[in-house]
């Protein structure tokens, strides 16, 4: 007989899961993993995570997961992890290298692309009941601004902009290959940006916050962003799980919020004076070369590249409903957020 526990993660939100499985979960000490290894716990889940051997990050897993230490690149160093006798095994994959440049990257395509092929191959070999694969937005085309765009049905690597878009669409077809072919248990998950609190990796948002409140942004950029709370990312991924179907993906992503409306939360949130002075495009436009050449003089990244510009005027209206149908899915105000990011900000001496 299977046993089942509840939890609560939010009043509104109640999930049942089977507490008698074991989950392998990879980039336990990285933003995402380390909240759905918090959420599982939390279940009563028994968790496995994988975790990069000298990653400094390993004191931030929450306490009660088995870390294991191995590397996506390394076949063997995986086997250990998966070497669970007489159990039911679940995998989440949502380790990967983000990569904010254009130019091709050997080290990034061995970690995201072949790395997720070791895993689908140990998923295979193990007989893994289920594999959430963590994929992103950045490997959906893009549409025309006002037209939302959905879970996509192939990807064209010429459509993609950046090469984190591309490694994920890379291995995110591998994972949609062995299912058709090979008969691989998989759900897609395709979040936009993460924000949230608990961000010791230091990501964009907790960065531009960071910036913005100890007073380096003076002048601001204009356009638009699509993150979601990490919590409620955490929350989607797992309820895949359960209720994702094999071979089908879920857009996880919140409302696009406006540069305007950002500095607005950050400064109701923590009381520092709103940014009134916001370039228009043109000049945005100039400020990007300009950052761009003095950054190749000084060897230091730049403080606005191209493909950043670009995320910010693009098409960030992303349709999440079929995740909100499936899976339960629902996302917090973008404001509770970022008043939850400043405060965690505060508590860890970052801001004042």
């Amino acid at each position: 007989m299977i046993a089942y526990s509840k939890i609560n993660i939010r009043e509104d939100r109640i999930v049942t899961m089977k507490d008698d499985r074991v989950f392998l979960l990879t980039g336990a000490a990285g933003f995402l993993g380390n909240n759905i290894a918090k959420q599982l716990m939390e279940k009563g889940c028994y968790v496995r995570g994988l975790v990069l051997k000298g990653d400094k990050a390993v004191k931030h897993v929450p306490q009660g997961v088995e870390i294991v230490y191995g590397d996506l690149t390394d076949k063997k160093s995986l086997e250990n992890f998966f070497d669970v006798d007489n159990k039911e095994l679940i995998c989440i994959h949502c380790a990967s290298i983000v990569y904010l440049k254009e130019e091709p990257s050997e080290f990034v395509y061995h970690v995201n692309v072949d790395g997720t092929q070791n895993i689908i191959d140990l998923c295979l070999e193990k007989n893994v009941q289920k594999l959430v694969y963590v994929s992103s937005t950045g490997t959906v085309s893009e549409l025309p601004h006002g037209e939302k765009m959905k879970e996509p049905t192939e990807f064209n690597l010429d459509d993609i902009v950046g090469y984190y878009g591309k490694t994920k669409a890379m291995a995110t077809q591998l994972v949609l290959d062995a299912v058709k072919e090979k008969g691989l248990k998989a759900t897609v998950v395709y979040p936009t940006g993460i924000c949230g609190p608990n961000d010791y990796a230091g990501g964009p948002v907790s960065t531009f916050i960071e910036q913005y409140c100890n007073g380096g942004n003076k002048i601001g950029f204009p356009g638009s962003f699509n993150s979601v709370d990490v919590r409620d990312l955490a929350f989607g991924t797992i309820a895949a799980v359960d209720r994702g179907r094999i071979g089908e993906g879920y857009i996880l992503g919140n409302d696009v919020v406006w540069m305007k409306d950002m500095f607005s939360h950050i400064s109701h949130a923590s009381g520092v004076s709103m940014t009134k002075i916001i370039l228009p495009m043109f000049l945005t436009r100039i400020v990007v070369k300009i950052s761009v050449m003095i950054g190749k003089i000084t060897k230091k990244e730049p403080l606005i590249t191209e493909l950043m510009l670009y995320n910010l005027v693009r098409n960030n209206e992303f349709d999440s409903s079929k995740a909100k149908m499936e899976l339960g899915y629902k996302t917090r105000p973008f404001e509770e957020t970022i008043y939850d990011e400043v405060e965690w900000l505060r508590r860890e001496k970052r801001i004042k």
